[in-house]
């Protein structure tokens, strides 16, 4: 899968959730507010060049002109204004929007614990205890929690269409809450330089209606490999790993002992 910058706009500009719809608001918002400088200082700008040319004879001309009250207070007044704007809307959006903050449903929510490893995405279910590489499974319209942390080094977790980007860091963990509108596939990266291989760190965000997500559980807790301590060593090893997989059944407390092992987790665990 390969993400140009045209399809990260086209994702951001595309919202598919409750999230990334708030996000695109303020970006538009944002964008009209310093249109209000941007736009009438461009239009002066030529105003003045074509009116104070050298063949104009019209134009008055004041060598010692120095100081104008009016003048500075529409200079200053109106930045100022635009600031304040600014600030309200990033204040107000900042609490409203924090990634922590759980999202209003009905629904129960579905919690999912995500690892990123260099260079790859591993997402364990730990209600179900399954976990996949590279790919995650939800249901359409219902919340999800997302609990986040790294190996080793820092890496962004970003889905364009659902919202809001969280960093992952070893030895913590971070929170992040999403929901997908609609049925559908939506790309997720690494957002963060964190090496050789981040530009590999891709998965995708399968959102399915809420049956389909049950049977793809039951299909998955009967195939793929068993992750414990000594598969996961194995897969936090170094290296880009851009395939797919499944595993059956999760080792219990292993995301607690990833989270706090944290940069020497592989060596810690095979010795658990």
């Amino acid at each position: 899968m390969n993400i140009g910058m045209g399809g990260l706009w086209g994702g951001v500009l595309d919202p598919q959730g409750p999230i990334a719809s708030a996000e695109r608001t303020i970006l538009l918002n944002a964008t009209t507010i310093m249109l209000v400088v941007v736009v009438p200082v461009i239009v002066l700008t030529l105003a003045f060049a074509w009116w104070y040319r050298a063949s104009n004879t019209r134009a008055s001309y004041q060598p010692n002109w120095a100081n104008s009250g009016r003048i500075e207070f529409v200079v200053w007044s109106i930045p100022a204004l635009v600031v304040l704007l600014l600030a309200a809307v990033a204040w107000t959006s900042s609490h409203d929007l924090d990634p922590a903050r759980k999202l209003s449903s009905d629904l129960k929510p579905i919690r999912i614990e995500v690892v990123s490893l260099d260079w790859k995405w591993l997402f364990i279910y730990p209600d179900s205890e399954v976990a996949t590489l590279n790919q995650v499974f939800v249901p359409a319209g219902v919340p999800i929690e997302f609990v986040l942390t790294s190996t080793n080094v820092m890496d962004a977790f970003w889905v364009p269409q659902l919202g809001s980007q969280i960093y992952t860091m070893p030895g913590m963990t971070t929170r992040l809450n999403l929901l997908a509108y609609h049925p559908g596939d939506y790309a997720g990266l690494s957002s963060n330089f964190s090496g050789d291989g981040f530009s590999d760190m891709r998965f995708v965000v399968h959102a399915v209606p809420a049956a389909v997500f049950s049977k793809w559980l039951a299909i998955a807790q009967t195939e793929g490999e068993t992750l414990d301590a000594g598969s996961y060593s194995q897969l936090a090893q170094s290296g880009s790993d851009v395939s797919i997989k499944t595993f059956a059944k999760v080792e219990q407390g292993l995301f607690e002992r990833i989270e706090r092992d944290s940069i020497g987790a592989p060596a810690v665990l095979m010795e658990q």
